[in-house]
């Protein structure tokens, strides 16, 4: 899966400064969570068989999130997809989300004695009050992936 190539048409970040970093260890082999962020993002995040798209450089994603009874669609593309070391992808969201603008999230993943240690940042916040709405969001996020994908296969 691992792959080097150029990226097509790459975000352009630069009059979009904001961004944000959480980190968290996992209590996962690394592998489990690449996976869940590559291919098995309607297992502990996205809403079960939304999961359109394929973990490649260039490569375009859908997936939607239902909340509070509410659709949530989610766009972007896979832009740097290392096995077992990094997935960064843009990532596009509605009202409430990124607002429709491009942004960027970067997971770097490295294996750590009984686990794994994630650290992501998401870049490109058009305003203060959607980054740190992602702020707040993305450390139970990160919760969720680790408490869902540790449960045992049907």
């Amino acid at each position: 899966m691992e792959t080097q190539s150029t990226i097509i048409c790459p975000p352009e970040l630069n009059s979009r400064p904001l961004g944000l970093k959480v980190e968290r260890f996992i209590a996962l082999p690394v592998s489990k969570v690449f996976k869940a962020w590559t291919s098995q993002i309607d297992l502990w995040f996205a809403s079960p068989g939304s999961f359109l798209g394929k973990a490649e450089n260039n490569t375009p994603f859908y997936f939607e999130t239902s909340y509070q009874g509410t659709r949530h669609p989610h766009y972007g593309r896979f832009l740097t997809v290392l096995e077992n070391e990094k997935v960064e992808f843009t990532w596009v969201t509605g009202q409430g989300g990124t607002e429709g603008i491009e942004t960027v999230v970067s997971v770097t993943l490295s294996t750590h004695e009984n686990g794994t240690f994630l650290s992501l940042t998401h870049a490109g916040f058009a305003t203060e009050a959607s980054r740190n709405k992602h702020q707040d969001a993305w450390p139970s996020i990160l919760e969720q992936l680790e408490e869902r994908m540790s449960r045992p296969a049907d």
